[in-house]
């Protein structure tokens, strides 16, 4: 493979080498199903289904594990505050999470456990863990003697003296550094039982043993955003690395999504909803808002910024559907040219990959007015075939939208039968017949252009 990425742990761009060749077995961290999904949460899911994607495209059978956290100290305390079940508020914030990712058109992952359904293989890892020195029991809780690993901050470059965990006072813990592994049961709280006394995963402890669960002890790539380096990912290689684990060979972080240049919290109050979102802006054009820019590069959102993104793309499909409307549905390109594909193998270089598929609109755009079918119609399926590795060809979303293509379909009948119409009274100079044709159409959000080939039309920008 000719795919180059920026391994976090090595702070260095490394030839990307899968452990088996023809295959890449990827941990992606998923949703904390605490609330409704923002922006800032799905960035990550689209970034990884980008490079998903280009890797099944070279060739790999790709084996990708989302996680779901379905306990949490945070849900436990939202759903209180709401007075409802933790596993019910857990679960319908899971749906919500699921609805967003395919609204943005993310492939399922090859498969998506919860924490809770994982506590017996965390439970066999902390005993690894007491085996090797690395963590012990107290009162109930178990903790991760972080002294005990020399290679402690190797991901994060935190200096062990400066650590602060964010866990808060725990008496039983021998070092403020040490980090909870499994938390005792408290009143009212739900819980498992263990050797150590009934309880709950800690954070940390989930994702290094659903990552193993299903990928193996050494695996290809460990993603997820770049708030997860320290403590979470940090931990996590940590504890898996003292267990005797190999664990994730290439470490890859998504940038945030900003506002006002501070990260997209709920604490901050700043969240933009994605179904807030979905009813100003399609998932398609959401999707190209979120991929567009590189994925380490953070994304400060505004209104003019998602305009103009929408705008971008809809040049895109406004080309693609002239070359389906005047010579048919333009097939996807087996292959992409040199230049996207250069692009992509570059730390998964979304931008450069972009402008390569705008240069492609343009040179149809141009074929098209010249009457070049054919040099159109090639345009056009190269132009499928690259913004289809990012999840956003036209066609295949029309194609895969179910109601929505049969919605189009009896609009392309009734307009195409105006246009008859027009044509028919522009060929007897009644052009007061068809001017009004043509505005009765733009009234109802069709636009329509006239060319040397004839009239076509488009859905006009709102």
């Amino acid at each position: 493979m000719s795919l180059r990425l920026l391994d976090s742990a090595t702070r260095e761009q490394r030839a990307f080498m899968p452990l088996r060749t023809g295959a890449v077995s990827m941990y992606v961290c998923g949703a904390t199903v605490q609330g409704l999904p923002h922006i800032g949460h799905v960035r990550s899911g689209l970034n990884y289904d980008v490079l998903r994607r280009w890797l099944t495209h070279a060739g790999n059978d790709v084996l990708m594990v989302r996680n779901v956290t379905d306990i949490d100290d945070k849900i436990l305390r939202k759903a209180a505050d709401h007075g409802r079940p933790w596993w019910e508020w857990a679960a319908t914030h899971e749906r919500a999470f699921s609805a967003a990712y395919t609204a943005l058109g993310c492939l399922p992952p090859s498969i998506e456990p919860r924490a809770t359904g994982h506590v017996t293989q965390m439970t066999e890892l902390i005993e690894r863990l007491i085996e090797r020195g690395h963590a012990y029991a107290a009162g109930g809780d178990v903790y991760f003697a972080v002294r005990t690993f020399p290679e402690y901050g190797a991901l994060s470059g935190q200096k062990v003296d400066d650590v602060a965990q964010g866990e808060g006072e725990a008496t039983g813990k021998r070092d403020p550094l040490d980090f909870t592994l499994w938390k005792a049961a408290k009143p009212g709280e739900p819980s498992w039982p263990t050797p150590w006394g009934a309880g709950r995963p800690g954070w940390h402890l989930e994702c290094s043993a659903m990552a193993t669960a299903y990928l193996g002890p050494e695996f290809d790539i460990h993603g997820g955003g770049l708030d997860l380096v320290f403590p979470h990912h940090e931990n996590e290689q940590a504890q898996s690395h003292a267990a005797g684990d190999g664990f994730a060979r290439y470490w890859l972080h998504n940038a945030w999504v900003t506002m006002g240049g501070e990260k997209m919290s709920k604490s901050l109050g700043n969240t933009l909803a994605i179904e807030a979102l979905l009813g100003r802006v399609r998932g398609v054009e959401l999707r190209y808002y979120l991929v567009g820019p590189h994925y380490r590069s953070a994304i400060e959102y505004s209104d003019a910024a998602l305009d103009e993104s929408v705008s971008a793309y809809r040049r895109i499909e406004a080309f693609v559907n002239r070359v389906r409307e005047r010579h048919g549905v333009p097939e996807a390109a087996a292959d992409v040219p040199a230049e996207f594909a250069a692009a992509m193998d570059d730390d998964l270089g979304t931008p450069g990959a972009l402008a390569v598929v705008h240069n492609a609109v343009r040179e149809g755009n141009t074929a098209l007015d010249a009457g070049d079918a054919a040099a159109a119609s090639r345009s056009a399926s190269c132009v499928r075939a690259m913004t289809g590795l990012l999840g956003v060809d036209p066609l295949a979303i029309a194609c895969d939208s179910g109601a929505d293509d049969a919605a189009r379909q009896a609009l392309s009948t009734l307009v195409d039968a105006m246009l008859d119409q027009r044509r028919e009274a522009r060929a007897a100079r009644d052009f007061a017949t068809a001017d009004r044709l043509r505005d009765e159409l733009l009234a109802a959000g069709v636009a329509v252009e006239d060319g040397a080939g004839g009239s076509t039309w488009s859905l006009k920008d709102s």
